[in-house]
């Protein structure tokens, strides 16, 4: 074979390729579209996210009506308004806008805890999820340990479906905040059985060792019980990969996809799959009820931690395509209140340079601790008119409470013990008193 013939032949080779990734941008309806590489060593985490850009920047058109059916409440984990810059200018430049920035009604959110100190995820969250600040690693308790309700819950007494999708373990700080009760944030093994026992109707997570005893591999719990295995006899269905979960349509389901963490990496499901399941999960059945469902991009945090500015970019980018696919339902279905925030900010991140076109801001971090500086918070949908100004984070919870005229909110709960055995047809409270 001559030069010429392999030149003509990879030419065609290319063209091919190109071709491909033309279709590809067409079929999928974006201007820009990077594919989902795994890198050599999945834990550097260093591949390009999946991102579509917007066809449109122009801020989406509230529906009409107060009063939202269904909530839809996203966090990004340190995610403060120049991680969303940064973000922004990496991938559609200054200029453009991410999905979340679509969203018409805005505000700023306070984060200091209960001393007036810059807030960990687990204060924070019980701020968002009780309206109650509290004292450094609490979940669900206020400073003096008396048990806080958690709008989950609240929304559980009024029949409402509740979901969980994140990227941490389901027994992190921020998942964590909707059905735990605990002094520690630390506590995750006693973390998964109240997440277990609190008897929501989609998990999709890391974590399965929290789950499962120290005599199975991969396991850590000491005290025997396999929480996966009761969680089936109970009537979920559990599911172990992406194929799995696609293939529910309806029920509850829990899904484990990692022992700890989940690597944001194929084969696993990505946070815009594990929502865009979670909410055909919660919108089917006949019955046709209400659902809350907290999505988080955990690990926005982590990179921020270790000032790693393209971990932090990336991490970003997958939340904002979390966020478009629960605005898409939203969109379609009209009813649905989708709020948008962050728990905290993460190394003080200041931004300089900067030119017209992507990727030319510079990232500054001042720490790798968590900061004092308020948050964005993005609304869209009934009710969304009452995210704007200035507020605090406690005032969230509240303000959805009041949108859905539901009243004994916030609330100190008796102590409870933990529920021996539970049905799927009826909420259940398992708090655990300490």
């Amino acid at each position: 074979m001559n030069r010429t013939t392999q030149l003509r032949q990879k030419s065609m080779q290319m063209m091919g390729l190109l071709a491909g990734l033309a279709m590809l941008c067409l079929l999928n309806g974006c201007d820009t579209r990077w594919l989902y590489p795994s890198p050599k060593h999945p834990k550097t985490a260093d591949a390009r996210s999946s991102y579509s850009s917007l066809q449109n920047k122009d801020p989406l058109v509230n529906p009409s009506g107060t009063r939202p059916r269904n909530i839809i409440l996203c966090i990004g984990d340190g995610m403060g308004i120049n991680q969303v810059s940064l973000a922004r200018d990496s991938e559609v430049g200054l200029n453009g806008r991410l999905w979340m920035e679509t969203m018409p009604y805005t505000a700023l959110v306070s984060t200091h805890n209960v001393s007036g100190n810059v807030t960990d995820s687990a204060e924070a969250i019980t701020a968002i999820l009780c309206g109650v600040k509290t004292s450094s690693s609490r979940l669900g308790m206020d400073p003096d340990g008396s048990i806080l309700l958690t709008l989950p819950e609240r929304l559980r007494e009024e029949g409402y479906r509740i979901g969980v999708a994140v990227t941490s373990t389901i027994s992190h700080a921020t998942p964590a905040g909707t059905a735990a009760h605990v002094p520690s944030r630390k506590m995750e093994d006693r973390i998964a059985v109240q997440m277990f026992e609190a008897g929501f109707d989609v998990l999709f997570g890391g974590g399965k060792k929290y789950w499962l005893p120290s005599s199975q591999p991969g396991g850590s719990r000491t005290d025997g019980r396999d929480l996966v295995r009761e969680a089936r006899q109970a009537g979920w269905q559990i599911v172990k990969d992406k194929q799995e979960m696609d293939a529910v349509s309806s029920g509850r389901v829990i899904g484990l996809f990692q022992d700890d963490a989940l690597t944001t990496l194929p084969p696993e499901p990505s946070l815009e799959e594990m929502t865009a399941a979670a909410l055909r999960v919660l919108s089917s059945g006949p019955s046709s009820r209400p659902f809350f469902l907290m999505v988080e991009g955990s690990q926005i945090d982590w990179g921020c931690h270790q000032n790693e500015a393209a971990k932090a970019i990336r991490q970003t980018l997958l939340f904002d395509m979390a966020i478009r696919a629960a605005l898409e339902f939203a969109i379609q279905d009209k009813h649905t209140l989708v709020i948008v925030t962050a728990d905290h900010e993460t190394g003080a991140l200041t931004l300089s340079g900067g030119k017209n076109e992507p990727g030319h801001l510079k990232p500054n971090w001042a720490s790798q601790g968590h900061s004092g500086g308020q948050v964005p918070l993005y609304a869209y949908g009934p009710g969304a008119q009452s995210f704007t100004g200035v507020m605090d984070n406690t005032e969230i919870s509240k303000k959805i409470t009041k949108l859905l005229g539901l009243d004994n909110f916030p609330r100190v709960e008796p102590q409870k013990q933990e529920a021996a055995c539970f049905s799927l047809e009826e909420p259940v409270y398992a708090m655990i008193a300490e």
